[in-house]
């Protein structure tokens, strides 16, 4: 058995489902942009949180009551009551995200299905940065670190954002805000460990005056790896990360931001290599070195409600070193955009954008090589937006479209409507249909790859070999939303979004040929001609429930629960090899989450959370056979501010086994995630 609740952890599981619903904290944070009210969040009414801005379905201050889109935000609170030391971990108080850890320093994050370990359908935006990669179309999550402390909230759209974001945004977006430098003065230090964070430390100075702030900030960690039954233990993780932002006003008008990080990392990880020489394939088990960094720059100037500028640009380097390839490569960004109220019902928002990414991929096993190994990677984008008010304060239609071009493809459209309907100040219904693309990539387009598949009938080794393909297309998707969110009193918040989308042009994992006997001096064997190709289609459907209670004033109840229905298919023309039934089996159809928080006397806080996460068939490893089954676990969290300057305290992780998979994708024997606990002191100045 993969997992198993034990006994003496059955108490904790009863206790820990009675209580949730919810956290202690509320789900919607205010905006960076200005606060909406002097009360601190925790003491708001649930009615007054959908008063709050979020800036990501638009790229404006916008109130969650006027937000036609499915949308979360991860409050700072949330993040620091949870326990969560990772983006990744905190993206799990999200519904509708599926967050499964692969190993100690891997995760695969979808939204809406189509999980993978690069999240190759989601865009992932850390304060307007753009950290999806081009070479394998996705995010390296193990390098997208920032100190926990600084980040104001995390919004997270469900549901296709192409309109104002581009392409990659298919199922999804992630954005992490961080906090302005003018709420970070003072200094911070933090420390712990435990069996898992066996050692960590973070550090961090602002200051500044009404005009000018600065933070610079320091961080460092070493993680054990997880468990293995096969004794390997090669995903230890060690890292640590330094940066800076600077916030300025030199006027009424204008605004001005400079912020950026350095990062250095050794990620233990297992990769497989094929080759032609014997024995075919051997098992590499070693530190990936990785490092880079980044500066961002962002200019915004105000002329009155509803009408601003704002450029933003940045460099990225990522430098990464893995046992089977390297690759060094340089991003270059910049973005510009406006809104204009024109008349009263009439919000008009257009922008433009270039990237250009110059990547170099260094060949280190021969089965897994680029050609050519030097590429620039070219997006230039334009978009417009028009929001309609049909009827003042209660009817709107949102319309608008984004045009693209990239090196790989021609001009694409990714059009959008959105109605939204308010009848009371505190009800909120809308719907939405989006066309969205996810564009080619270097490992589509250029890519060749060997893998080792076993030994045939005859005794020969049997590779295949999965060729470039020159005229890989991009993914297209056609994605209708309905959604309902109303507050019942002050008490009670529920948040209701049910989704249709159909997809074409997947990709496709296809035979091109029939297997051939090749002789070489070393050896022979038989080659099986592969290709990815966009032989895929298909359809997802769900709905996502997100209700809220508080019943006292120390006490907040939280839940979700997230239904799934995926069925791809191939086309009539493809020889796809397998693929549609494992991206079908590797998102869960069930996903259940409660919480539940409470303010203590004291200055103690205690947070409880429950999460069960139906099973991935389409996970599966052969040696031993195993398969991700289905999981329940509990994390609780306690903290005591002793005084104005000190605070401790501890979370226990994973706790009703002492260890389960979520995911398969190293070689060997299914990692599984291990039970942990960790204590931690913070101490501000």
């Amino acid at each position: 058995m993969i997992f198993r609740i034990q006994t003496r952890n059955v108490s904790l599981g009863v206790f820990c489902l009675l209580l949730s619903l919810g956290m202690a904290e509320p789900c919607w944070s205010q905006d960076s942009q200005g606060d909406q009210t002097n009360e601190p969040l925790k003491q708001l009414t649930l009615s007054q949180l959908g008063d709050v801005e979020v800036t990501t379905a638009s790229k404006e201050p916008v109130e969650v009551w006027h937000t036609p889109a499915a949308i979360f935000v991860i409050t700072h609170d949330d993040i620091m009551r949870s326990g969560a030391t990772s983006i990744p971990e905190a993206l799990r108080l999200a519904p509708g995200v599926e967050v499964a850890r692969i190993d100690a320093n891997k995760w695969s994050i979808g939204i809406r299905g189509f999980g993978t370990r690069l999240s190759r359908s989601v865009l992932v935006i850390i304060d307007g940065r753009t950290v999806y990669s081009t070479l394998f179309d996705g995010t390296y999550w193990e390098v997208q670190n920032t100190l926990m402390d600084d980040i104001d909230r995390i919004e997270v759209i469900r549901g296709p954002g192409g309109t104002i974001w581009g392409p990659n945004a298919v199922n999804g977006i992630i954005n992490v805000i961080t906090k302005k430098s003018q709420d970070t003065h003072g200094g911070l230090f933090s420390a712990g460990g435990g069996n898992e964070e066996q050692g960590f430390a973070n550090t961090r100075f602002g200051a500044g005056s009404d005009n000018f702030s600065y933070r610079v900030y320091g961080m460092g960690f070493n993680r054990s790896s997880e468990y293995h039954s096969d004794g390997r233990n090669f995903d230890a993780w060690q890292a640590g990360q330094a940066g800076f932002r600077l916030d300025w006003n030199s006027n009424q008008r204008d605004s001005f931001t400079v912020q950026g990080d350095l990062y250095d990392e050794a990620a233990g990880e297992s990769v497989a290599a094929a080759t032609y020489i014997p024995p075919s394939e051997k098992i590499i088990d070693a530190d990936a070195r990785l490092s880079g960094g980044n500066i961002l720059a962002r200019w915004q100037r105000v002329f009155g409600e509803g009408d601003d500028i704002q450029v933003q640009a940045y460099y990225d380097r990522t430098n990464r070193y893995e046992p089977n390839f390297g690759e060094l490569r340089d991003t270059f960004d910049v973005d510009y955009l406006q809104r204009h109220r024109l008349m009263k019902r009439h919000q008009l928002s257009w922008g433009l954008g270039a990237r250009a990414s110059r990547g170099r991929e260094l060949e280190i096993v021969s089965g897994l090589t680029f050609v050519p190994n030097e590429r620039t990677d070219q997006l230039y984008t334009a978009f417009f937006q028009d929001e309609i008010s049909l009827v003042e304060d209660r009817l709107s239609v949102q319309v608008g479209t984004k045009l693209l071009r990239t090196n790989y493809t021609g001009f694409q459209w990714e059009p959008s409507v959105r109605l939204l309907w308010t009848p009371t100040k505190t009800q909120t219904v809308w719907a939405a249909f989006t066309h969205a693309v996810r564009t080619p990539s270097d490992v589509e387009r250029d890519f060749f790859l060997s893998s080792y598949l076993g030994t045939a009938t005859d005794g020969l080794p049997f590779f295949a070999r999965f060729n470039a393909n020159p005229n890989f297309g991009s993914e297209q998707l056609n994605g209708w939303e309905l959604g309902y969110r109303r507050s019942i009193g002050s008490n009670v918040y529920v948040d209701i979004a049910g989704f249709y989308n159909h997809y074409h042009d997947l990709l496709s994992e296809e035979i091109t040929g029939p297997e051939t006997v090749v002789v070489t001096p070393q050896q022979t064997y038989l080659l099986l001609p592969a290709q990815f190709r966009n032989g895929l289609l298909g359809e997802t459907t769900g709905v996502e429930i997100a209700p809220e209670w508080k019943p006292t004033s120390f006490w907040r109840l939280r839940g979700s629960y997230s239904f799934l229905h995926m069925g791809l298919e191939k086309t009539a023309a493809s020889q796809d090899i397998g693929t549609a039934p494992i991206i079908d089996g590797s998102s869960p159809k069930h996903q259940v989450t409660l919480l539940s928080g409470f303010d203590l006397p004291k200055k103690t806080t205690l947070d409880l959370d429950y999460r069960y996460v139906s099973a991935l068939p389409g996970q599966t490893v052969t040696a031993p056979p195993q398969v991700v089954r289905s999981y329940s676990t509990a994390n609780v969290t306690f903290s005591w501010t002793v005084s104005n300057h000190l605070k401790v305290s501890a979370a226990g992780l994973n706790l009703f086994q002492p260890f389960h998979a979520e995911y398969a994708g190293d070689p060997g024997p299914l990692v599984e995630i291990k039970r942990s606990a960790y204590g931690q002191v913070t101490w501000t100045y």
